[in-house]
């Protein structure tokens, strides 16, 4: 499984995260449209990513829902058949939920950093330290920390689980 360390932050100045981030990339962020359908798993997260041209992504994941820097432990597949693949896993798994976002996207060294504008949540940022092998969840721990204060994100801000799990406590959660 592929490994990274990341963190996901509730965003006070979405627009000063994007010009910090932007500054950090050299570069404008990639603009993406993502719809997350997650599926009943007994273990960790299992999501279907659809993008506006068709494809798809299957994505497993596991970590813990701690604020901060944390392992995240991962595999992807890519498809062609988002909606068969949806179909089958629906009926075979059941949905959870489903979660739309906005995504603005920089690459800073070997962190992929999101701004996230999530439909009934707001705006989110989301850090992710790609490990290589050889490197240690701690190295990835410290360089998300560092990003983290330089983009002005505060321990106060970090939040647990993921998007859909928000969703749920407001009592929403898009339905499929």
């Amino acid at each position: 499984m592929r490994r990274n360390v990341e963190l996901k932050a509730r965003l006070r100045r979405a627009a000063a995260a994007a010009r910090g981030a932007a500054e950090r990339s050299g570069a404008a962020g990639t603009a993406l449209q993502q719809e997350d359908t997650f599926f009943r798993v007994p273990a960790g997260r299992l999501k279907l990513r659809r993008y506006p041209d068709g494809r798809g992504e299957l994505i497993f994941y596991e970590r813990p829902d701690t604020a901060g820097p944390k392992l995240s432990q991962f595999s992807i597949t890519p498809t062609d058949d988002p909606d068969g693949l949806e179909a089958v896993l629906a009926r075979a798994l059941g949905v959870l939920g489903v979660v739309r976002k906005q995504r603005l996207l920089y690459m800073v060294g070997q962190t992929r950093v999101h701004l996230d504008s999530v439909e009934g949540l707001g705006d989110f940022l989301e850090l992710e330290v790609v490990l290589s092998e050889e490197q240690s969840v701690e190295h990835g721990e410290r360089v998300a920390r560092e990003l983290m204060a330089e983009l002005g994100v505060q321990d106060e801000d970090l939040v647990t689980g993921a998007y859909l799990d928000l969703l749920l406590a407001k009592g929403g959660g898009a339905s499929p």
